[in-house]
């Protein structure tokens, strides 16, 4: 297929493409259906929506809200979707309440698609277009309503025109420092993503993909979904991930490849090692934010290969691993047209300047935000142009992601622009701290963030979610601490927490605003919550109790600086 045909085609022309195809498409728990089979569902829904579409308002956004855990429905709405022109929403049902009611209205759905483990979430809530519109895919009701469109066949393009620039996808943010926002998605980005994920896995129909990310999430869809039908390759799903289960599901289903994001292959190390961890048939994993040593254990452990690289939801800009990077380094640019600039300027940022213990020793002016001055695929937010106007400015594309760059090119990646703290006069983010304390052999997950300081500015702060059965010793860690080189005095924590989880969003990201709230206020009225901290300059870790938090606040208060702990 040369890329003159690839950029004509609709994911609506995929999926017509597996009418015939007797090929394993989804297996699910103890079930397996064809692609022959799925068209076959997948032309049920599309007839139930074209119903549905039909007697809508003139010029009602065909927008269909899928609030499902991943199940084989969630693929056959993503195909019914795709060959009659409509639009997919992914519904995140961890958000609740009056969030949830407005990412269903803020995307237009006029349908919301779930089934009864989660429709209660939608009680009492206004949902727009969507009020009286809720197919709960395992009622009887809805059963009975699909039964009216048995033996529908899959609308052809001239009964359904599509375009390449038609949206397929609304998938919204991860929400890990803000609202989130709907990402446009059209035909053509999505096969052209796609379509670079089957070359660079080398995805074939004989291959078995196992996904375990939310299909609500772009990860999952442009790295596992959307390749596989492109490819013809099976597809395993599992609702929701389980670190414990990955492995067994992995050899159940006999699955080649799977995707990521987020902290899982902590997760899946994290489980006791068995002498048959290299019994299985997976060849390749592609995602995002795996951490160095994860990697380099994961692919050691399991003799897998991982492909790790930086991207976006929004596909703004790219950053790619090459072999000998430099430890930490987040890879090169996959465009020259990335790079690190400086927000208030936008002039690029120097170059960082290392010295041999491997600190950055002109951090602060070296770490600005990554920018993509190409534009890359990104192709807007639905509904929000103030959001539009922050990531599309100065002629070039602006990723809200702090980094900086060596004289070689790599990146380093140093947390986003909500991480950004000022200690003693000097700015930095978070992410470099989070890889050298990861490196403490009893550290699973760390996050780092600033917390106000009682003078000017900010103090560091790092909660800590330690391996299973490890003991902590504070006087050890400070001790650790105060060996790592690289560890700048101004990063070094004034605040230490361990805790038994971090709040996550449905993709195993840290929720850092959170943290932020919490800060060390768990300990205030008594409460139990395991919090060390450094007086004033002191090297030394202390236990930090409801007392302290008294401390502290009156300090707050004696400078003027007590609305800071509201």
């Amino acid at each position: 297929m040369t890329s003159e045909q690839s950029a004509t085609l609709t994911f609506a022309d995929h999926v017509r493409a597996r009418a015939e195809d007797d090929n394993v498409a989804i297996l699910f728990e103890d079930s397996s259906i064809t692609y022959r089979q799925w068209c076959r569902e997948v032309a049920r829904r599309a007839s139930l929506w074209r119903s549905v579409i039909d007697a809508a308002p003139t010029g009602t956004s065909p927008h269909i809200g899928v609030m499902l855990d991943n199940t084989p429905e969630f693929t056959m709405w993503l195909g019914a979707a795709a060959v009659t022109g409509a639009s997919v929403v992914g519904i995140n049902s961890t958000r609740r309440g009056a969030e949830l009611a407005r990412d269903i209205v803020h995307t237009s759905c006029r349908v919301v698609v779930t089934d009864s483990t989660q429709s209660g979430l939608l009680d009492g809530l206004d949902l727009g277009g969507a009020n009286g519109r809720v197919f709960v895919v395992d009622s009887t009701e809805h059963g009975l309503l699909l039964a009216e469109h048995d033996g529908a066949r899959l609308p052809t393009s001239a009964q359904c025109p599509v375009e390449p620039s038609s949206t397929f996808l609304l998938l919204f943010t991860s929400g890990t420092s803000g609202a989130p926002k709907a990402v446009i998605t059209s035909h053509q980005r999505l096969n052209f993503v796609s379509g670079s994920m089957v070359m660079i896995t080398e995805l074939t129909s004989t291959d078995v993909t196992y996904i375990s990310m939310p299909l609500f999430h772009s990860n999952a869809l442009f790295t596992a979904w959307a390749p596989s039908v492109l490819s013809g390759a099976t597809i395993a799903l599992r609702r929701k991930f389980s670190a414990s289960e990955f492995m067994p599901d992995v050899r159940r289903y006999g699955a080649t490849y799977f995707n990521y994001v987020g902290k899982p292959l902590t997760y899946i190390l994290a489980t006791p090692e068995s002498p048959n961890d290299r019994d299985h048939k997976l060849r390749i994993g592609f995602g995002n934010e795996g951490s160095e040593v994860d990697l380099a254990r994961f692919a050691e452990r399991f003799g897998v290969r991982l492909i790790d690289g930086y991207g976006q939801t929004e596909t703004g800009a790219s950053i790619v691993r090459v072999p000998g990077m430099p430890a930490g380094a987040l890879g090169v640019a996959a465009q020259p047209t990335i790079t690190v600039r400086d927000p208030g300027s936008n002039r690029e940022c120097p170059r960082a300047v290392f010295d041999d213990r491997g600190r950055v020793l002109n951090l602060e002016e070296a770490t600005g935000e990554i920018v993509n001055a190409g534009g890359g695929t990104f192709e807007g937010y639905f509904n929000n142009e103030e959001a539009n106007r922050e990531r599309l400015r100065d002629g070039a594309y602006w990723t809200g992601d702090l980094a900086y760059r060596d004289e070689s090119g790599f990146f380093y990646f140093a947390g986003r622009s909500a991480d950004w703290m000022r200690v003693d006069g000097e700015n930095f983010a978070g992410a470099p701290i989070e890889r050298i304390i990861m490196r403490h052999p009893s550290v699973l997950l760390a996050a780092v963030y600033g917390v106000p300081d009682a003078e000017i500015g900010d103090r560091v702060m790092v909660a800590m979610q330690l391996k299973p059965e490890t003991n902590f010793d504070i006087d050890e860690f400070a001790l650790f601490l105060s060996t790592q080189g690289d560890l700048s005095p101004k990063w070094l924590p004034s605040f230490v927490q361990v805790v038994d989880g971090f709040p996550m969003t449905s993709t195993n990201k840290v929720v850092k605003r959170d943290l932020v709230k919490r800060r060390w206020h768990d300990v205030e009225g008594g409460g139990s919550a395991r919090i060390w901290w450094r007086r004033g300059r002191e090297t030394n870790f202390v236990s930090f109790d409801a007392a302290a938090a008294d401390e502290l606040r009156r300090r707050f208060e004696s400078v003027g600086r007590g609305q800071m702990l509201a």
